[in-house]
């Protein structure tokens, strides 16, 4: 009898287990970040927005502008558009972080993302993310979908004091 139950407790161990990894292979990218700060700046408040800047993705794997430039403690509302027909991606980072990130991605191409600092989107559509630069100096931002970083899709934030 004791066996039985030991047998039943591990098996539901072990479902649980496969559950939380297939959620974790399916790409899901959730998880707490949404307040956190990071040493390039924090998630911005709409209502505190000093300024909008578009960026548009396209399929020549560039984003316009490449070159941003932002003031240290600036709210900028990033308004993405996706103006290909391939799917694109904009996410803040540093250069290792994006290139970490880009390694999951090649893991788990299907990844979706629940972050302040990124924003997935099919072809025609637009979104928007809103960050304030609390340091100065340079931000990265890329297209992490597999090949497109490679391919160039990269542009540069520079915060100025």
């Amino acid at each position: 009898m004791a066996f039985h139950t030991i047998q039943s407790a591990l098996l539901g161990l072990l479902s649980t287990f496969a559950i939380s990894t297939s959620a974790l292979a399916a790409g899901s990218h959730a998880g707490g970040h949404a307040d956190e700060a990071t040493g390039y700046g924090k998630p911005g408040i709409a209502a505190k927005v000093d300024r909008s800047i578009q960026v548009d993705m396209s399929d020549n794997m560039r984003f316009t502008p490449a070159d941003i430039a932002v003031k240290r403690g600036e709210t900028v509302r990033f308004v993405i558009r996706n103006v290909g027909r391939l799917p694109h991606e904009f996410s803040l980072g540093t250069k290792q972080e994006l290139e970490a990130h880009y390694e999951q991605m090649k893991k788990f191409p299907g990844m979706v993302h629940d972050e302040p600092n990124k924003i997935s989107l099919a072809p025609g559509k637009q979104g928007e993310i809103i960050w304030q630069f609390t340091n100065s100096g340079a931000v990265d931002f890329a297209c992490l979908h597999v090949g497109h970083y490679e391919a160039g899709m990269k542009g540069l934030v520079k915060v100025a004091r």
